[in-house]
């Protein structure tokens, strides 16, 4: 028998949503919402990239992710400058790297208890089916 891809597509948004909840109520122990703490992780992964990079790597747009760096900004977490061109450029301040690395934590004690009901082989098997969606997506 077929699978249901809309079933299939409802459990994914489900589990995703799942995710998305226990981790930003989580993330309010570190002081950031799940949204704020992935903005952090993609400046430290991409430090001094433009904000369209930082907005692609957040899966926002543009102007979002500008109204998001501004609050960033606002709270002393990030910097932002010039850099070529029009190009805005951030990074972190040292007060966004403790946040960063707070969230690090919570997350490290929540990701295994949201992954709970999987045995390892499944969260691979997981994972390697997410990943060749993505791969397929790019």
């Amino acid at each position: 028998m077929a699978t249901d891809l809309e079933l299939l597509g409802q459990a994914l948004k489900r589990a995703q949503y799942r995710n998305h909840r226990t981790m930003d109520a989580a993330l309010r122990a570190a002081g950031v919402s799940l949204v704020q703490w992935d903005a952090l992780r993609a400046i430290d992964q991409a430090p001094s990239a433009s904000a369209h990079d930082l907005a692609v790597a957040t899966f926002q747009s543009d102007q979002s992710f500008g109204t998001l760096a501004t609050r960033l900004i606002d709270r002393g977490l990030v910097s932002r400058a010039p850099g070529r061109g029009r190009r805005l450029e951030h990074v972190l301040t040292s007060a966004g790297a403790d946040a960063l690395a707070a969230g690090r934590r919570v997350v490290a004690d929540e990701l295994p208890k949201l992954f709970a009901p999987l045995d390892e082989p499944q969260r691979a098997a997981l994972f390697e089916a997410l990943s060749a969606l993505n791969d397929h997506a790019d």
